[in-house]
This record gives C-alpha cells, sequence and structure tokens, in this order.
C-alpha cells in the first residue's frame, strides 16, 4: 500500500500501458481517475477496477481542465499525474507523413504535457508536493528509421520531463519519466506497421532480454517512482526495455 491516501490521474488508462499503471496505483491503495479519449472504455474498466472514470481528449485545453477539475471534486486534491496518453503515426519515410498525422502526433505527445501541467501544476504548487510522471519512449533516446516525428515527440517529452523536474522541484514536485520498449498494447502493430511474426521477431531481436515491455513492468516502475521512496528522485528518464537502449 505504498501508494495509501493519495489520489492520481492517469491518462489513457483504458488499456495498454495506461492500464497496468493504473491497476497497480489502485493495488498500491491509491485513488485513481480512469481517464481516457475512449469513455466507454474508461467507464468499463473503472467498474472493473473500482476507479473513476472520465472521458478526456488530452490535445483539447478544455476537456484537460475539466478532467482535472473534476478529479478535485471527486478526491479533493490530485497528488499524482500520469501523462501516457500518446499516439503515433505508421512507419513511413519522414517526407511522407502527413501533416495532419504529424498535427495529431505532437498535439497528444507533447501539447498534453503542457495543457495537463497549466491545468494541475498551480494546485500542486499550492499543495506543496506532487508528482508527473510521463510515458515517453525508447524511441525518444534510440530511434530507430521510419518513425521520426513520433521518436521526435517522445525526444520532446524527455526533454520536457528535465526541465519541468527543475523548475518545479523548489515548489516540491517532482518530474520523472518512463522509456518503454514497444510492448503489447493498441500501438504496437501501429509500430510495426503490420502486426505478423515476422515483425515482432524483428522487434524483439533488438531487446536484449528477448521479450516485450508489459503494463505490469510499467506498473511496477510507475509505483516506485510515484512513491514516497522516490522522494530524492526527479528528472529521471527511466529506461524499461530489457537493455534495448545499450
Amino acid at each position: 500500500m505504498r501508494l495509501a491516501g493519495k489520489s492520481a490521474i492517469v491518462t489513457g488508462a483504458a488499456s495498454g500501458f495506461g492500464a497496468g499503471i493504473a491497476t497497480k496505483f489502485l493495488a498500491e491503495g491509491a485513488q485513481v481517475m480512469i481517464a481516457d479519449i475512449n469513455g466507454e472504455a474508461a467507464r468499463t474498466f473503472a467498474e472493473e477496477t473500482g476507479g473513476i472514470p472520465f472521458r478526456v481528449d488530452v490535445s483539447n485545453g478544455t476537456s484537460v481542465t475539466d478532467m482535472v477539475q473534476a478529479a478535485m471534486t471527486a478526491f479533493g486534491t490530485v497528488d499524482i499525474l500520469v501523462n501516457n496518453a500518446g499516439v503515433t503515426h505508421l512507419p513511413a519515410a519522414m517526407e511522407e507523413v502527413s501533416e495532419e498525422d504529424f498535427d495529431r502526433v505532437f498535439a497528444v505527445n507533447c501539447k498534453s504535457v503542457y495543457l495537463t501541467a497549466r491545468a494541475l501544476v498551480p494546485h500542486l504548487k499550492a499543495a506543496g508536493k506532487g508528482a508527473i510522471l510521463n510515458v515517453a519512449s525508447t524511441a525518444g533516446v534510440s530511434p530507430r528509421p521510419r518513425l521520426n516525428w513520433y521518436n521526435a515527440s517522445k525526444g520532446w517529452m524527455n526533454t520536457a520531463t528535465k526541465t519541468m523536474a527543475v523548475e518545479l522541484a523548489p515548489d516540491g514536485i517532482r518530474v520523472n519519466a518512463l522509456n518503454p520498449v514497444a510492448g503489447e498494447t493498441p500501438l504496437l502493430a501501429s509500430f510495426m506497421g503490420e502486426d505478423t511474426p515476422e515483425m515482432r521477431a524483428k522487434f524483439l531481436s533488438t531487446i536484449p532480454i528477448g521479450r516485450f515491455s508489459t503494463p505490469e513492468d510499467m506498473g511496477n516502475a510507475a509505483a516506485y517512482l510515484c512513491s514516497d521512496e522516490a522522494s530524492m528522485v526527479t528528472g529521471v528518464c527511466m529506461e524499461v526495455d530489457g537493455g534495448r537502449c545499450i
């Protein structure tokens, strides 16, 4: 019960890594808002786990503000924010990715971090404490071809994490990031272009431990970074990647 008495917002929490993080937080005693653009999936998952559902578009300022206000109303305070929601574009030469796809990737993966900070940081500053966790990617640490703009968005997220950590540390707010390798999430097929045994084998060959990241892996790492056990840890972009970035 490392998170007993704490409340958290997890975006993109209805599936994949977000669901793993939310499940772990609930098991560790936290109250959790299951925030997701798929409102029905958020409701279903919340009913199964005991979280509170909320439909949010993390690229929209009004929607993000409403999410934070709803969490404050439900919990009285918010101690933890996990910016997990993310999208990618299909593998393609950088100049062939459409402007629409580029804008969507940066709106969901980058602008969302600004929007959630704008909405929640004043509350965290007033409380004098809090933890923000950004879910980036090994793509932002050791990029691969044909996912150029997704890679860049996750590199942005790692840099944002460090600068947020430096600025918010005097206010008692810690900011860290996770860099998972590809995992069994709804984005896996998009990363690969096609989900075939051959493509999976190609991906796995780049991971020394020999398997994908799992939602449980992410939940375990997130629980540590957002707990008081990590009270001296801020600005860390932790690779949860089985050695992929070595």
